[in-house]
């Protein structure tokens, strides 16, 4: 060609500039261009008849061609070689043709593609060249296939370098006093050993760049903190270990030597650490979290799999056979060479006390697990390995408790899940209402729940709901009055009334109009013997309701109203004179009788709590005894447990007590201190049994009931200003504390279950 165009002076670029340059577009090589130069040219040698043949004129340089446009092009069949065909997923024929002036193709002349190029040639002038052509022909294939395989080779990414603190060979790697873990290590390694590390911390992801290892090893290391997913991204993982020697390994291994790490310190793992680590089979956590690939020893002990042989475990220092050749070549897969001449030793006393819930989830092909040597903790946080231990498969070597004091020295495996008491509860903080309050109530109207609240600065009962949309208690509608001191809510049938006692204006009761969407007030409380009202109890005896009223003056009546069906009336009054500041409903029974009677305590400050009991045959209440050795009681409550009838007295100064019902009289069970204090006040949520006592001069206290003691016990403080009464309000499967305020805001708490297991 390049004489041809000195003769013509023709400077159009000739199929080798095309040929070259459609190369240097592929990013082929510059012998691959040379290897395919050759090839053409060789295949042009092979039939010089063709040149006189008639012909039709080929498209010039390098093309990719479809195999139909090729067929339209050259109006003969193509025929390809299963090297063309392997190469034709993309529905493309990348191929070499030659110069239009040099080739002639007869029409009856099949095309023939070999790879990226093809052969034109008649089968008669095949047969008249005879066996000569043979040989030309299978050295024109074999140049065929060499410049395949170099095109190849041009076009594949150049692989990772050894890091230059690391030594690598085909399977495994070697890194010694890394400062951090390097990213270019080859990623078809499947051993990668780190020896005196400089780095502290082995970060999430740190292995995304080595997906195939089976075996990482970490040798005389320093860092203390694993974190979540750090080995996320090795699938193939089976042994993760620590350790800072390997024996050398040859046709006849013996290991006379097989401990752990000693005096390491990983302060911090997390729940994560070992997430992704699907095809792990041997974790140990000796002296500290570290998984291990020994001990190693005889045959036949507690064995480990190691990539489908088994490597005995054995006592620290216990002699050893040669290991079975299984057992060798499965350890020479995955050991490094530069490990030869080394002994392994133990991971020691990083007394580790607990660890995180849920560690080893996702680790499904575990067989052993080794916590000895740990100075656990044998609290809460470690629950969920007890119930773990109770249910893996995997073997779990004894370890044992060093705290707390009842159980030191126990064998864990041997605790069950019910050995712990993790459940607590708590009052959190959920909401501030920006008013002063007295009493509060809850009640339950037309399938909702509504907490009603007595102001007496402003003389209104607030009705509140819950907002199922802001999951808080907003503003339902109010009664407006004067000196509001209590507004006690009572449903007769589907009937809301509301009894608003006043200091000042006499006391009322309301009605709820659900055609007016309002409250009306239906009735006075009289006045001549309802005065100063402090109190309001109401209960139902026999399908008959009733509600009695406290009064604290000096010339009034503590009063006891019954509904007639049309109002609340009279009914009875008890003692006059006395100044009484609460009033409490309950039924207790009197031996010989099991069946309970309503009773009701009066706390004065003039007299002892009076105790009065319901007579059936004249429908009063008759003075029964008193609570002896409790002068000066401002308030009663009641409350039960197991079928026991306990009382809560509060006293301003003093101590107030918890008392229990003996059949004949209440006995004293325990005392709290009092310091002006105007409120004990026992609450039940769910299953947790509370008393709450207020004070005005310090925090308010609440205790939980110890069944196992039979008393209270200190539960926690709240910060309340003058509190004067606590209820309990359930919305939604959610339980909240009302805690009113004489001084400050009405403020609310939701109660919260912990599991200290979680």
């Amino acid at each position: 060609n390049r004489e041809r165009k000195k003769e013509s002076g023709n400077n159009t670029p000739g199929p080798c500039a095309s040929l070259r340059e459609g190369c240097r577009q592929q990013g082929w090589s510059v012998l691959s261009v040379f290897v395919v130069m050759q090839v053409g040219s060789l295949l042009q040698q092979l039939d010089p008849s063709h040149l006189t043949a008639p012909h039709r004129s080929l498209p010039r340089a390098v093309h990719c061609w479809s195999e139909e446009q090729l067929t339209n092009q050259l109006q003969v069949p193509v025929l390809k070689s299963r090297d063309t065909e392997a190469k034709e997923k993309g529905g493309l024929l990348c191929d070499l043709v030659l110069e239009q002036d040099n080739h002639h193709l007869n029409s009856r002349s099949p095309v023939h593609v070999w790879g990226y190029f093809f052969d034109c040639m008649e089968s008669e002038r095949s047969q008249r060249m005879g066996n000569a052509c043979i040989p030309l022909k299978r050295i024109a294939y074999c140049l065929c296939l060499l410049s395949a395989l170099l095109l190849t080779e041009g076009k594949k990414p150049a692989k990772p370098k050894c890091p230059a603190v690391c030594t690598c060979t085909k399977d495994n790697a070697l890194c010694e006093n890394a400062r951090s873990i390097p990213r270019t290590v080859p990623p078809d390694v499947i051993s990668l050993s780190f020896v005196r590390s400089g780095f502290t911390e082995i970060s999430e992801g740190s292995f995304l760049f080595t997906p195939s290892l089976q075996l990482l090893l970490f040798t005389s290391n320093s860092f203390d903190v694993i974190s979540d997913d750090a080995f996320i991204g090795l699938p193939h993982l089976e042994y993760l270990t620590s350790v800072l020697r390997v024996p050398q390994l040859s046709d006849k291994t013996i290991i006379t030597s097989c401990r752990f790490i000693e005096n390491n310190n990983i302060k911090s793992i997390s729940r994560h650490t070992f997430r992704g680590l699907k095809s792990l089979i041997h974790l140990s956590v000796r002296h500290q979290l570290k998984l291990r690939i020994c001990n190693a020893g005889r045959l036949g002990a507690s064995q480990m799999a190691v990539g489908g042989a088994f490597l005995a475990a054995v006592p620290s220092g216990t002699e050893t056979n040669v290991l079975s050749e299984p057992v060798q070549s499965a350890l020479e897969r995955r050991l490094s060479s530069r490990f030869h001449s080394h002994k392994q030793r133990s991971l020691a006393n990083n007394n580790l006390q607990t660890l995180p819930k849920d560690i080893f989830k996702g680790l499904d092909s575990l067989t052993n697990v080794d916590l000895r040597g740990n100075s656990f903790n044998c609290d809460c946080k470690l629950k969920w390995l007890v119930e773990w231990l109770g249910h893996t498969n995997a073997t779990v070597e004894d370890i044992y408790c060093e705290g707390p004091p009842e159980y030191k020295k126990r064998k864990i495996n041997s605790l069950s899940p019910k050995d712990f008491d993790c459940i607590i509860t708590e009052f959190a903080k959920s909401q501030d209402l920006p008013y002063q309050s007295l009493s509060i109530d809850t009640f339950s109207y037309m399938n909702d729940e509504y907490v009603v609240i007595a102001q007496p600065f402003t003389g209104k009962c607030i009705f509140l709901e819950w907002d199922h949309v802001e999951k808080t208690f907003r503003n339902y509608d109010n009664i407006t009055g004067t000196s509001t001191v209590v507004c006690k809510p009572i449903v007769i049938e589907t009937q809301l009334y509301v009894i608003v006692a006043q200091l000042f204006g006499g006391s009322h009761i309301y009605k709820r109009d659900s055609f007016a969407n309002k409250f009306i007030k239906i009735q006075d409380i009289e006045i001549l013997k309802i005065r100063k009202p402090n109190d309001i109890e109401t209960f139902k005896i026999e399908n008959n309701w009733y509600f009695v009223v406290a009064d604290s003056s000096k010339a009034g009546f503590t009063t006891i109203y019954k509904w007639n069906g049309n109002g609340f009336y009279s009914h009875q009054s008890l003692h006059a004179w006395y100044r009484d500041t609460d009033v409490e409903y309950l039924e207790i029974a009197r031996p010989p009788q099991t069946l309970r009677m309503p009773h009701l305590i009066l706390s004065s400050s003039s007299q002892r709590p009076v105790i009065y009991q319901w007579n059936k045959a004249t429908q009063l209440f008759i003075n029964q005894t008193d609570i002896p050795n409790m002068e000066d009681v401002y308030a009663v409550k009641h409350f039960s447990v197991k079928g026991d009838v306990y009382i809560c007295l509060t006293r301003f100064i003093g101590d107030s007590k918890v008392m229990k019902w003996g059949g004949s009289s209440f006995q004293d069970i325990q005392r709290m201190p009092s310091r002006g204090s105007m409120v004990f006040q026992p609450l039940q949520i769910n299953n947790y049994q509370y008393a709450i006592l207020g004070s005005d001069y310090s925090f308010t206290q609440v205790y939980n009931w110890d069944a196992e003691k039979a008393k209270f016990v200190k539960f926690q403080e709240l910060n309340v200003q003058a509190p004067r009464s606590f209820t309990h309000v359930s919305i939604n499967k959610r339980n909240f504390l009302f805690a009113s305020s004489f001084k400050g805001n009405t403020q609310i708490y939701k109660h919260v279950i912990v599991d200290l297991s979680a």
